[in-house]
């Protein structure tokens, strides 16, 4: 069974710095690419960052430059360090496993981030 553990949200004021973390179980993770979303009310859910297996990002254009993806192997674990936060960051964050470019199974329970002053 797939599962997903997304933490490290919070509040954060503008132009501060949060880093989230995803741990999986039941996957082989080094194989799997994954992905950060994030979504807010009544929106969809939308792409943040993606990471492949051999750890090549890539970023929707409105976080290139501040956000970074990255991953660890050997903890299972995806990264998403989020610098210079906006308020328009706020949203609850989920990470996912990608086949084929798209979201594939179980999400997590997401982590709330608030950017407000």
């Amino acid at each position: 069974q797939v599962q997903l553990v997304e933490s490290g949200g919070g509040l954060v004021q503008p132009g501060g710095s949060l880093r989230l973390s995803c741990v999986a179980s039941g996957i082989i993770f080094s194989i799997n690419a994954m992905g950060w979303y994030r979504q807010t009310p009544g929106k969809e859910r939308e792409l943040v960052a993606t990471i492949t297996s051999g750890g090549s990002p890539n970023y929707a254009d409105s976080v290139k430059g501040r956000f970074t993806i990255s991953r660890d192997n050997a903890k299972n674990t995806v990264y998403l360090q989020m610098n210079s936060l906006k308020p328009e960051d706020t949203a609850v964050y989920y990470c996912t496993r990608l086949v084929r470019g798209l979201p594939f199974g179980s999400w997590g329970q997401g982590t709330q981030v608030t950017v407000s002053s």
